[in-house]
């Protein structure tokens, strides 16, 4: 027979996920898994203070559940700043489904992962990340109405992050540089999925030297050949000689061991999370004399293309919010460089900012 122990004889700090949740501050966690469907998931909720929490599904071949239990609970930290500084009446949230997203999809798993989400009741809205498609948001959508980013509304949100991006890369530009043109500067885009590939086009119409590294061998070719980049290894990237480091895949590309290799003058991608250790590597990427860029701040763009379609905005307004970004970069760069405090802080706080007043608004009269 299960025992259950007295209350008093239960110490919750001992509990590894309680624990996780508290030093992140997060209001909920939702493990899901179906063997039927081989469905294995994770939902985080980090905050509604602004509203309910929007933020995609990733889907990746973890090596272990303790490793995407860290990813989601980062993310969905991360997703609660974006749409704060972003100016967006929602908080963060995000998932993760452990699998391999060239094999194991099918319509059951996503709409066994739909009733998951739906369970929560409005309070987490999806959208796709990594590894997720559309179509895939479509099956989802069967059993919830509470996703966002499908076929025929808002759709991608690959090319509204990459402009965003874009527009933010070029505002560092303008402070380290002195002016934003990235004509002739040497960037080096890590990653060419959907994303980074709209971001090497732009970077191509305007005239910069490209690099690009990926995983995928096919994409790969395909992009250097339709914009003629410059194909480098995985490893290799971190090496070459450039003006300009664009993350665009997976996170903690910026640690000791890249630092000490990097010879760009701005760190400004798409990905999320890119610092491996904020406190550390934020730190230290000011010291070097480099701008970063903070991602949350910089890759929004999904994020406002995914808020334009639940509040029925066009798409005009979308692009149109996405320019803003430049303008925001610009004052955390600013800012960073006049309280000589890393960017990452400055991002940080002035997210933390709006929480904390918007939470005023919503008390009891």
């Amino acid at each position: 027979m299960f025992e259950v122990k007295n209350i008093e004889e239960v110490n919750l700090t001992e509990n590894p996920v309680i624990a996780q949740m508290s030093k992140y501050n997060h209001e909920q966690l939702l493990f899901c898994n179906d063997n039927e469907t081989g469905l294995k998931a994770i939902i985080a909720v980090h905050n509604t203070v602004l509203g309910p929490a929007l933020g995609g599904t990733r889907m990746w071949m973890y090596n272990n559940e303790t490793e995407a239990l860290n990813d989601v609970l980062r993310l969905s930290r991360g997703m609660t700043y974006k749409n704060s500084i972003s100016g967006l009446n929602l908080g963060g949230g995000k998932a993760v489904i452990i699998g391999d997203s060239r094999s194991m999809k099918s319509e059951a798993l996503f709409r066994r992962f739909g009733k998951f989400v739906n369970s929560l009741g409005g309070k987490y809205i999806t959208a796709e990340d990594v590894g997720i498609s559309p179509i895939d948001m479509t099956w989802v959508s069967m059993e919830t109405n509470h996703v966002v980013g499908l076929p025929g509304k808002s759709g991608d949100p690959s090319p509204v992050t990459a402009h965003g991006t874009y527009v933010g890369m070029k505002a560092c530009a303008k402070e380290q540089f002195g002016s934003d043109s990235l004509a002739g500067k040497k960037v080096a885009v890590q990653g060419v999925g959907h994303v980074g590939e709209y971001l090497v086009s732009s970077l191509a119409k305007e005239g910069a030297e490209i690099f690009i590294s990926d995983i995928h061998e096919p994409t790969l070719k395909r992009v250097a050949e339709t914009y003629g980049a410059k194909v480098v290894g995985l490893d290799e990237i971190y090496d070459i000689d450039m003006d300009i480091y664009a993350p665009c895949a997976l996170g903690a590309t910026v640690n000791d061991e890249t630092l000490s290799r990097l010879k760009c003058s701005i760190i400004a991608g798409a990905a999320n999370n890119q610092l491996k250790q904020e406190d550390i590597h934020g730190r230290a990427v000011m010291e070097k004399g480099m701008i970063y860029a903070p991602d949350f701040a910089l890759n929004a763009g999904g994020v406002i293309n995914c808020y334009s379609e639940v509040k029925g905005l066009a798409p005009e307004w979308a692009m149109g919010k996405a320019e803003e970004i430049y303008t925001t970069i610009q004052n955390i760069v600013k800012r960073s460089q006049s309280e000589n405090v890393p960017t990452y802080q400055i991002a940080n706080k002035m997210a933390e900012e709006r929480i904390e007043a918007m939470g005023k608004v919503k008390l009891p009269l």
